[in-house]
């Protein structure tokens, strides 16, 4: 069975997206961008948002190279991960978001040319993006 309220994560050393997606209708959309520092993000806020969406699972968005093999990014992203399982006790997944980026830059510029591809748009639709591909792969 899915989870029926899921908070999901782009993970990035300066910024990180986060959407919120429902198991129901298996659809996400975007909250807001974080600012990181080296990867570290204000840990208040992500509590703050835990606290106000009660999501039953937190999905991380996991970035391999395009061959799926790891890079040090991956490994960032993972320990991101297991320190919000660690922190708020909830179960984290991790998800695949391979050209996640690309897609949320598609999807933005579809809906309101350049002026909408701002650095936190781009970041909060990947995010939505992972919960979406989350879903999809939960069916599959």
């Amino acid at each position: 069975m899915l989870p029926q309220t899921v908070l999901g994560f782009d993970f990035g050393t300066k910024s990180i997206g986060i959407a919120i997606g429902q198991g129901v209708t298996t659809t996400a959309r975007p909250l807001l961008s974080i600012k990181a520092t080296d990867g570290i993000p204000n840990w208040d806020k992500i509590g703050e948002l835990i606290k106000e969406w009660q999501p039953d699972l937190v999905v991380v968005g996991l970035p391999l190279n395009m061959d799926g093999t790891e890079q040090e990014m991956t490994q960032r992203a993972r320990k991101f991960a297991n320190r919000i399982n660690g922190r708020f006790g909830i179960k984290v997944a991790t998800q695949d978001e391979r050209l996640t980026t690309a897609d949320a830059k598609a999807r933005l510029f579809e809906l309101g040319g350049y002026k909408a591809l701002t650095k936190e748009q781009v970041d909060a639709v990947s995010a939505v993006l992972i919960v979406e591909s989350y879903f999809e792969n939960s069916f599959s």
